[in-house]
């Protein structure tokens, strides 16, 4: 790694010029640490996908730093995407519009669309300024792996890989935007996280659920990261487990092969016999969100092999937990008996 950046009067015009002149410099977000560059040029992107092992069949989300950007990188931008901006900007919603011809194909791998996203964290908005460009940024780690929420993640994914690493603390929502696309007769959910669903129909008024959220689909092209492939995943094995909390209990204390653990809700953990972590509280998906993927990289420190998860409810907030656990787990689940 050859900087590590804070939140300084110096360190923002360094990473500022990082990105002005063609590097990749990890900056926080709300959601998730970002791999950030230049979003207009198409070598200063690709060295994202290097640094990641990334598909380049796999788009990636530009970011603004407000709403009077979006033209530079949207066109024919319907009445729904100015009231969501105007709702929910800054913040954890990304929108899928018509690109411009500014945008490059390896931004969103070869498709007429982009992902769009204005940040509410502030030290990522002051980077975008100061450095006065769109920046294209996915999650900042290994593809595959969970994202990072923390500077310290990054550094361990990435050291070595990129120009730079701007730590601006940890990331308040945890789980990545939520995606939603309005190309198309009807509004669609692509990617859940911390704009819910009831928050965008309550906009909207009309809203249709990619089956790819909760659904193990086989698609060709996507318009938004995190819709194809296993994401999100620890080393280990994950299944999901779809129980009350004594079923769930009784379930994991049996399992006791080396290597195995459980992933489970702070009420369950003082009876969890087996090496566990806590997701937080059952009925706090917020929290859950939060915890995730740091949860997610505990197992690898651990050397876990195995990991039984206890489902979250997929409402709400805890829609977005079960996506990224659905897909670290590969759409693996099972139900017991309560």
């Amino acid at each position: 790694m050859k900087t590590l950046l804070f939140n300084s009067p110096a360190d923002l015009p360094r990473a500022a010029a990082l990105l002005q002149a063609g590097e990749v410099v990890a900056i926080p977000t709300e959601t998730v640490y970002g791999l950030a560059a230049n979003a207009l040029d198409p070598v200063a992107v690709q060295k994202i996908f290097a640094a990641k092992n990334r598909p380049a069949d796999n788009p990636l989300i530009v970011h603004i730093p407000s709403a009077d950007w979006l033209p530079r990188v949207a066109r024919a931008i319907p009445d729904a995407a100015l009231a969501l901006a105007k709702a929910y900007w800054p913040g954890p919603l990304t929108m899928v519009l018509p690109r411009t011809a500014a945008i490059p194909n390896v931004v969103t791998a070869g498709g007429d669309t982009v992902a769009v996203r204005l940040p509410s964290h502030p030290d990522a908005r002051a980077i975008i300024e100061a450095c006065g460009l769109p920046l294209a940024a996915p999650s900042a780690n290994r593809s595959g792996s969970p994202s990072p929420t923390t500077a310290a993640h990054v550094l361990a994914d990435m050291d070595g890989r990129i120009a730079a690493v701007y730590d601006g603390g940890p990331c308040s929502v945890g789980v990545e935007s939520t995606v939603v696309s309005l190309v198309g007769d009807r509004p669609r959910l692509l990617r859940p996280g911390g704009i819910t669903p009831a928050m965008l129909q309550a906009v909207l008024g009309d809203l249709v659920i990619d089956p790819s959220v909760t659904q193990n689909v086989q698609l060709d092209r996507v318009s938004s990261p995190g819709m194809k492939y296993r994401h999100y995943a620890p080393r280990a094995r994950v299944t999901l487990v779809r129980a009350g909390s004594p079923a769930f209990v009784a379930f994991v204390n049996r399992q006791t092969g080396p290597g195995t653990a459980a992933l489970c809700f702070a009420e369950e953990l003082p009876a969890v016999a087996i090496p566990a972590l806590s997701l937080g509280p059952q009925d706090r998906p917020e929290e859950q969100a939060r915890r995730l993927f740091a949860c997610l990289r505990a197992l690898d420190d651990q050397n876990i092999t195995r990991v039984f998860v206890h489902c979250p409810d997929p409402t709400g907030v805890g829609l977005a937990v079960y996506n990224r656990l659905l897909r670290a787990a590969a759409f693996e689940e099972m139900e017991l008996e309560s």
